[in-house]
C-alpha cells in the first residue's frame, strides 16, 4: 500500500512537471506587448545615458546594446516563466556565460543593472513597475547630473630642470591645481598636476613648453582614469 502510494506521488510530481508547458498561455499579442515596451523603456535608457554622460569617450555600441539587453532579458523571462523545464535548460545554459569584457565606469554597470531589470519587470508582465521604476531612475539620475562639478580635470605632466620651477608655477598659478607627485632623477625631475579648468583652452600647456628648461610637458584628461 505504501509502494503504491509513493508510486502514485511520484507520477504526480513527474506528471505536473512534464506537462507543466504554459507557453501557450502567452498570446502573441503579449509577446508583441512585451517587446514593445521593452524597447521603449530601452530608449529611455539609452537616451538618459547619452545625456548624463560625462566620460571621456563615448560608447554607442554600448548605449545601444543596453536596449538590446533590455529586450533579450524580457524575452528570456517570457521563456523562463513559460515552462519549468525550459527554465531549468536556461538557467544551466546561462550559468556557463562568462562576460569578459572590462567596464571602466562604475556608472555604466548601474545602466546595465538598470536595463537587465526593466527586462525582467516587463517579461514577467509588471508593465507599471517598469514605467515608473525607468521614471524615478531617470530623473534620479539626471537631476544628480545637474549638480555635478562643471570643471574639466586634467593632469599635466612636466619634466623639467630646477631653474624652470618658478616659470611653471607662474602659469599654473592662473588655474585651481594640486601637486600629485614629484620625483627627481639625474637632475631631471617630473611633476604631476592635476588642473581644474573652466573651458577647453589648454594653451597654457603650450606657455609651459616654452619655458627655458622644461624638455616636455604632457596634458591627459581625467575622468578617474587616466586617458590620452
Amino acid at each position: 500500500m505504501m509502494l503504491l502510494a509513493e508510486t502514485n506521488f511520484t507520477d504526480i510530481i513527474k506528471n505536473s512537471v512534464l506537462n507543466s508547458d504554459k507557453f501557450g498561455r502567452i498570446s502573441t499579442v503579449d509577446i508583441i506587448i512585451g517587446l514593445v515596451i521593452s524597447y521603449l523603456v530601452g530608449m529611455f535608457i539609452y537616451f538618459v545615458y547619452k545625456k548624463s554622460f560625462k566620460g571621456v569617450v563615448y560608447s554607442f555600441t554600448f548605449n545601444y546594446s543596453l536596449v538590446l539587453m533590455t529586450m533579450i532579458t524580457t524575452l528570456v523571462v517570457m521563456t523562463i516563466s513559460s515552462n519549468i523545464v525550459l527554465s531549468l535548460g536556461m538557467v544551466g545554459a546561462l550559468s556557463i556565460v562568462r562576460f569578459r569584457t572590462a567596464v571602466k565606469d562604475p556608472l555604466d554597470i548601474v545602466f546595465m543593472f538598470w536595463a537587465i531589470t526593466m527586462g525582467i519587470t516587463i517579461g514577467a508582465g509588471i508593465y507599471p513597475l517598469s514605467f515608473m521604476g525607468s521614471v524615478v531612475i531617470g530623473m534620479a539620475i539626471l537631476s544628480m547630473n545637474l549638480y555635478r562639478n562643471k570643471d574639466k580635470t586634467f593632469i599635466l605632466i612636466v619634466n623639467y630642470e630646477e631653474k624652470a620651477y618658478s616659470g611653471i608655477k607662474s602659469v599654473l598659478s592662473r588655474f585651481p591645481y594640486s601637486v600629485k607627485s614629484k620625483s627627481i632623477k639625474n637632475g631631471k625631475i617630473e611633476l604631476t598636476v592635476e588642473v581644474k579648468l573652466k573651458t577647453s583652452n589648454t594653451t597654457f600647456v603650450e606657455e609651459i613648453s616654452d619655458v627655458e628648461g622644461v624638455s616636455e610637458a604632457i596634458l591627459v584628461n581625467y575622468n578617474g582614469e587616466y586617458a590620452q
